[in-house]
């Protein structure tokens, strides 16, 4: 149902979060340590990040992706026990939080609950679009299109806030990464390229629309 990236530096804790996790329909991402994480967070739908994890600790990477506009699901996993340990947890950014050692049926009913409040779905339609984000896939009037990962990734952002106007800035950083260097026409021809695959007029537009000056939006269903 969502794609869940695991950032722990225990691969014990991999092989059995990611067990359950497949067990109950999800894909999973693995991740050993921060870095590498962040690098892979724009694949995932929802995040667990270990808090003790060496170089850069969770809460590091949690306040990175809050900086980078990031409202992906977080939940914390950690051995830290008390009340103010938790509130550090959830002042930094993370939705949930569960201590080691932990039930892995718990840390899934906990994921479960949170892909429900943030939306995620197998199918979203929108309009003549169909997309399933567990397995990337993309149908228009019925008929798949093929997508790169970034154009993917680009219609992912929209699909998450219609009519929210996207500053090429934002979307480098929410598709590219904040290390990416600016540069706007990157965004502008991979936006080019979505529009064709959707068969998006851009002077009439059905999906996405042009914002002068600004950036781009998804066109809210209804809208004339």
């Amino acid at each position: 149902m969502a794609r869940i990236l695991i950032m722990d530096d225990d691969p014990n804790i991999h092989h059995i979060l990611q067990a359950y996790l497949q067990q109950d329909g999800h894909t999973v991402l693995q991740a050993l340590n921060g870095e590498e994480g962040l690098q892979q967070e724009p694949e995932a739908d929802l995040l667990i990040i270990d808090w003790m994890m060496p170089a850069l600790s969770g809460l590091q990477v949690i306040e990175t992706l809050r900086q980078r506009d990031c409202i992906k699901p977080i939940l914390l996993l950690t051995a830290r026990a008390e009340e103010g340990d938790k509130l550090q947890g959830l002042d930094a950014g993370a939705d949930d939080y569960v201590v080691k050692p932990f039930s892995p049926r718990e840390v899934t009913a906990r994921i479960r609950a949170l892909a429900r409040r943030a939306g995620i779905r197998e199918t979203l339609e929108y309009g003549t679009l169909t997309v399933k984000p567990a397995s990337h896939q993309v149908w228009l009037s019925g008929e798949e299109i093929q997508l790169s990962k970034l154009e993917f990734d680009l219609l992912s952002a929209f699909l998450s806030t219609p009519g929210m106007v996207w500053s090429r800035e934002r979307l480098l950083n929410r598709v590219w990464g904040s290390d990416f260097p600016e540069m706007d026409r990157v965004v502008d021809v991979h936006v080019k390229n979505l529009r064709k695959k959707l068969q998006d007029d851009p002077e009439n537009p059905s999906f996405i629309e042009t914002v002068r000056g600004v950036g781009y939006r998804l066109k809210e269903l209804g809208q004339g």
